[in-house]
């Protein structure tokens, strides 16, 4: 069967490999295609709504952390993801199964271990280590996700670009709407978030990310 998959990874050595490791047996006629950036793999899903899976690394350009798997899941949330990363920490992968993936595979997998899990997505199950410790409903970065969750999705692309130090003006620009109206963005982003202003919307959303993790220092 041809599957269409998407690999998500700023590592061009890692994707490459990944995409050659993946054009083998039950997937050697699958359609795979190559994201660099958030902003590139929020494009193919715009493209290609029929998708099969997402294999998403958590640190890349426009998505330090949970960002990017929490945006993706509410506007697509219909395509599957598998996290792919450098981390193995329990916390992290236990994180990721409550914020809507299907999986988790360590980079450092052997590549018929990866392949194997891939196929297991693709044919409907989900692939979790064992003993995944329970993430609970109290945990600080569950409730970020949920008021995350209730922003539009143009104020997800709003609130991106206040993460990058952005003023109204350029995001008007860079998203071809009026100031007035990222003005009106921001007010409802600071509402929903329960914040005050930029520096208290950025702390909140930097608490996705996964700078402070050592286990992360090699990379996503």
């Amino acid at each position: 069967m041809a599957y269409q998959l998407l690999i998500a990874d700023d590592h061009p050595l890692f994707r490459d490999a990944l995409m050659m490791a993946l054009r083998q047996d039950r997937l050697a006629e699958s359609r795979i295609e190559l994201a660099s950036t958030l902003d590139e793999t929020l494009s193919h899903l715009q493209s290609s709504p029929d998708l099969d899976l997402l294999l998403l690394d958590l640190r890349m350009p426009g998505s330090e952390g949970f960002f990017g798997l929490i945006q993706i899941r509410k506007e697509f949330p219909e395509v599957p993801v598998v996290v792919i990363s450098g981390s193995d920490e329990p916390n992290i992968i236990a994180r990721t199964r409550a914020f809507g993936a299907l999986g988790f595979i360590t980079k450092s997998a052997p590549t018929d271990e990866i392949r194997r899990a891939v196929l297991t997505v693709l044919e409907g199950d989900e692939i979790w280590p064992e003993n995944l410790p329970p993430v609970e409903e109290e945990d600080d970065l569950v409730d970020i996700a949920r008021r995350v969750n209730d922003l539009t999705d143009q104020q997800l692309r709003v609130l991106q670009q206040l993460q990058q130090g952005r003023l109204n003006k350029q995001i008007a620009y860079d998203l071809n709407i009026s100031e007035a109206t990222v003005k009106a963005h921001v007010t409802a982003i600071f509402r929903k978030l329960g914040v005050l202003n930029r520096t208290q919307a950025v702390i909140l959303m930097n608490r996705l990310a996964l700078e402070s993790d050592p286990s992360l220092s090699g990379g996503g």
